[in-house]
């Protein structure tokens, strides 16, 4: 029996009076647990051995403290797949919500296809943020009609600036980006890369070469309702990354000196939030109700609950456009979007992501709907 007509019948045998909402320990479990405990929701998150003392120790429930009722240990991430792991899952009538780490660590195949615990959101899109699968994030954005950098098939057509993807050596999830304008800038850098063995020449084969995007970059982050069938914007940050901040606190001409030492690199280590432009807000809506419907009509139920299109607003003959060049298909790891002001212009309070999710399931939970948002 395949796991689509599976859960629907495990949820059938849920007690609903006494939902958990579990985790992946990482990325934004705490925002995730916050917002279940707002809502009277246990919660449970599943810890790597040596990564769970922020979980077991720090923010652990007692007395009228702590956010983290339970913790299951593993040795990997990945075992969360393992059948005593699941079991107990189940056992605690569990909906889980998935994260970055939970795509990073896991087996995309193990998860959509071994996987027994309910999840919050649309379990077989997340793989479409990866570029190198067949109809992803660049396909969906292209059939909404949202505009996405030029993409350059072949590295000897680059004639302006642009920003190479390309898979880390060691963490194959994180990426080496590095910046050329023409093929000669392309072949110094990346071959310096290959020799330092930061990159490796099969993952060099799989890079996106992409149009740099100049502009302000802001991540714009949503919440699709499918019990309610609307999109709300949740907030909208940018990124701190590391060393490149770095680089940019110095002075150009100590810059320049700076890199005969050292290279830049774009590794993100936290987010701050930032506010747009009141006149562009009928635009950011826009751009997430066509990303919405173009989700719904190339992979069904599409897009539930929490997403980001992540880009650079651009200046162009006078007017302002988005750019976007990233999509995130789950919560994005960024807590500080209910500092920005747009979840309280709809609530008439800030909400976080985690306690909007919650707010989702209970709504589901008490009108028999949870079908409608967990896959």
């Amino acid at each position: 029996m395949q796991i689509k007509t599976r859960i629907p019948k495990i949820l059938e045998e849920y007690d609903k009076s006494n939902i958990t909402i579990g985790t992946l320990g990482g990325h934004s479990a705490l925002d995730i647990c916050r917002g279940a405990k707002l809502r009277g929701f246990r919660t449970v998150a599943v810890c790597e051995k040596g990564r769970e003392k922020t979980y077991e120790k720090y923010y652990k429930t007692r007395d009228d403290k702590g956010i983290i009722d339970e913790i299951i240990l593993v040795d990997k991430f990945k075992d969360i797949v393992k059948v005593d792991v699941q079991k107990k899952l189940l056992e605690l009538n569990t909906i889980f919500i998935h994260n970055r780490y939970f795509w990073v660590y896991c087996n995309f195949k193990e998860i959509e296809n071994k996987f027994l615990v309910p999840m919050f959101g649309t379990r077989d899109m997340l793989k479409l943020e990866e570029r190198d699968v067949p109809k992803n994030q660049y396909y969906i954005m292209q059939k909404a009609g949202i505009r996405i950098p030029k993409i350059f098939k072949n590295a000897k057509q680059i004639n302006k600036p642009v920003i190479v993807k390309v898979a880390e050596a060691k963490r194959g999830y994180e990426r080496a980006f590095f910046f050329a304008d023409s093929y000669k800038t392309y072949k110094i850098k990346s071959e310096s890369l290959l020799n330092k063995k930061t990159i490796t020449k099969e993952a060099l084969k799989k890079a996106v070469i992409e149009e740099y995007a100049i502009g302000a970059h802001v991540n714009l982050n949503y919440f699709y309702s499918p019990i309610d069938d609307e999109l709300e914007l949740m907030g909208t940050d940018t990124r701190r990354q590391t060393n490149l901040d770095g680089f940019l606190r110095l002075p150009a001409t100590d810059q320049i000196e700076a890199l005969k030492f050292i290279k830049p690199k774009l590794i993100e280590t936290g987010h701050y939030a930032v506010t747009v432009k009141e006149s562009l807000l009928e635009k950011i809506f826009n751009l997430g109700e066509k990303f919405v419907a173009a989700t719904k009509k190339l992979n069904k139920p599409g897009i539930i609950g929490p997403f980001a299109l992540q880009g650079a607003v651009v200046a162009e003959e006078g007017k302002e456009d988005f750019v976007i060049f990233d999509v995130s298909m789950r919560i994005p790891g960024s807590p500080g979007t209910m500092f920005t002001p747009y979840s309280a212009y709809l609530y008439k309070k800030p909400i976080s992501y985690g306690e909007r999710i919650a707010m989702e399931i209970k709504k589901a939970v008490d009108g028999d709907k949870l079908d409608l948002i967990c896959t």
